[in-house]
């Protein structure tokens, strides 16, 4: 996997509709651009968006980790049916495990940070035209 430590957030694209997640970045060092692509995306939560915003990590960590961080936007949003229908949070959870959904979290250095919920995270360097 390329490494992202550092690089620059340039734009991003939520596609709705094909249930994915797209950040440019460019490298620190060798000004490179690496292409960080979410497929299948269950939901996301991105907070402080900034210009130069730069990621410090992205880790992928454990289903139970996320009911657990996210109790209280999970009890907000459940009402509206967010991030999707469920009763209990062992519901979600197995509904989630069941899809074979991971959990990303975004560190930042600067500024654009969150989660992603999805199947699948690929990175990759792009082409210079």
């Amino acid at each position: 996997m390329n490494s992202i430590h550092d690089n620059e957030i340039l734009s991003y694209e939520v596609n709705l509709r094909n249930k994915k997640i797209i950040l440019n970045t460019l490298t620190s060092n060798t000004e490179k651009k690496v292409k960080v692509s979410f497929t299948d995306v269950y939901a996301h939560s991105f907070e402080d968006e900034l210009f130069g915003s730069i990621i410090l990590d992205i880790e992928k960590s454990t289903l139970t980790k996320f009911i657990e961080s996210n109790s209280e936007l999970l009890d907000q949003r459940k009402n509206y049916l967010w991030p999707t229908i469920y009763e209990t949070t062992n519901e979600l959870l197995q509904k989630l495990e069941s899809e074979n959904i991971s959990y990303y979290i975004i560190y930042s250095s600067y500024g654009l940070s969150g989660w992603v919920l999805s199947k699948d995270l690929t990175i990759t360097n792009v082409t210079q035209e």
